[in-house]
Parts: C-alpha cells; sequence; structure tokens
C-alpha cells in the first residue's frame, strides 16, 4: 500500500503563488507516473498536470505557463509550483500516483485564492 501526503496548500491573494508537495512512501517511487488533480466545489475532479516516470510532463490548457510540475526521485516528492493563481484555482488538489493498474490517491490540500 502506498501512502501520499499532500501539503502546501492554503489561503493566497489572485496572482500569488503556492507550492504543493506530495511525498510518498514507498521504495520504487521513480517507477510511478504521479498526477495533481483538484475538484473544485460542485465540480468533477480534473487532471491538472502529470510528470510520467520518465519526466515527461503534461497540463490541462487553464494551467499552461502558470504551473509546474516537478519530481525529487530521491526524496520520493513531487512538487506543484503554482504561479499566478486565479480565483478559479480554488479547489482541493489531490495527488496520485500511478503504476500498471496500481492507483493511489493522497487525502487533498486546500487552496483558496481570493482577495
Amino acid at each position: 500500500q502506498v501512502q501520499l501526503v499532500e501539503s502546501g496548500g492554503g489561503l493566497v491573494q489572485p496572482g500569488g503563488s503556492l507550492r504543493l508537495s506530495c511525498v510518498a512512501s514507498v521504495s520504487t517511487f521513480s517507477d510511478y507516473d504521479i498526477s495533481w488533480y483538484r475538484q473544485a466545489p460542485g465540480k468533477q475532479r480534473e487532471l491538472v498536470a502529470i510528470i510520467t516516470s520518465g519526466g515527461t510532463t503534461s497540463y490541462v490548457d487553464s494551467v499552461k505557463g502558470r504551473f509546474t510540475i516537478s519530481r525529487n526521485d530521491a526524496a520520493n516528492t513531487v512538487y506543484l509550483q503554482m504561479n499566478s493563481l486565479k480565483p478559479e484555482d480554488t479547489a482541493v488538489y489531490y495527488c496520485n500516483a500511478r503504476w500498471v493498474a496500481y492507483s493511489y490517491w493522497g487525502q487533498g490540500t486546500q487552496v483558496t485564492v481570493s482577495s
């Protein structure tokens, strides 16, 4: 069983920045594709960004140029750097780790963008 722990959420003003972290308790972390999802109240969970085991990244159009996903396999950690935050980025952000048929979720961290 893989445990994922997200941190770094909080309240930030529009235009501000936050960096989310996702730490995984697994020895083969480098084999996993890691994604960040978000879910706003009343909306479906959506994929925000993904970084593969090989380091390839992809983003949803709404965050391109503002968010950066990265990983440090030695620290079993994936980051989501979020810049130029907008009120519509407000959501609970979840980390997901996937390897073959296995998929694990963290508990989520709240991000609120408001003045």
